[in-house]
């Protein structure tokens, strides 16, 4: 995976270079995305501007976070989201929804940095996550109380009857990638994020994946907001449903053999 984002990057960098002064980029595209998507979307983001007059800022952060300030007035073009609920959230509270599809999917996974912990354990497989805690330890987490990743979890842990016992024992993250900052740097032993970013860190390792059913489906959807008059934002919605831009985000871990959008 690596190796292919390397390759594509350093060829968009190639490109870029070669462009003629009179070619750089023109429109601004502003892309609000949550921050499980963050490595492949700047790989795809630099791709897609090596072949194009564009300018796209991505701006990472959970979805219920980008999904308030995109309530509260905040410029952006096109929206990935998480979860199908703060999308929902978005439309219910008047927001010009466009284009609307489900992108991506992906998984929900234990992790861990620690060389004590076994090197498998999978969540519901006759075993209790409870019993690799220490009484002093934690559980990284997303916030269940707004983070996409987190309300997976809390799903999850719930069908598996260990919520109860573990709730207690949460370290609540402000999105998924401050969860995983947490296992990285040792901080807590476990950690439960999306496979993708256990995917984009050499520093944790997959213990297990929760079984898809413990949890609601984890759908990326994507949207304009209110951007349909914006060619620029048009086409590169269009460019991240394409099988190249798929291709980048398999690379990644994502599951893109959803309905096309």
């Amino acid at each position: 995976m690596l190796t292919h984002a390397m390759n594509r990057r350093l060829l968009a960098t190639a490109l870029t270079l070669a462009l003629p002064t009179s070619a750089f980029a023109t429109d601004n595209i502003q892309v609000a995305a949550a921050a499980s998507l963050t490595d492949a979307l700047n790989d795809a983001i630099a791709v897609y501007e090596a072949q194009h007059d564009v300018d796209v800022t991505p701006i990472y952060a959970s979805s219920s976070t980008l999904a308030r300030q995109i309530a509260n007035g905040s410029p952006t073009d096109l929206f990935l989201s998480a979860n199908v609920q703060w999308m929902d959230w978005l439309e219910e509270q008047g927001v010009n929804i466009q284009q609307r599809s489900d992108l991506l999917q992906n998984r929900l996974a234990l992790v861990s940095a620690s060389p004590d912990l076994p090197e498998q354990f999978v969540p519901g497989d006759e075993a209790r996550i409870a019993t690799l805690l220490e009484e002093r330890d934690r559980l990284s987490v997303g916030d269940p109380d707004h983070v996409p990743a987190g309300i997976y979890t809390q799903q999850a842990l719930e069908f598996l009857g260990e919520w109860e016992e573990l709730e207690p024992k949460l370290a609540r993250g402000n999105d998924v990638r401050a969860a995983l900052t947490l296992v990285e740097r040792q901080e807590t032993p476990l950690g439960v994020v999306y496979q993708t970013d256990a995917f984009a860190s050499d520093r944790v390792r997959v213990l297990g994946l929760f079984p898809t059913s413990s949890h609601e489906p984890i759908t990326y959807p994507i949207a304009l907001i209110g951007a349909e008059q914006n060619d620029a934002a048009v086409a590169l919605r269009e460019w991240l449903a394409s099988e190249e831009a798929l291709t980048i985000f398999a690379d990644y871990g994502f599951d893109t053999d959803i309905s096309s959008p």
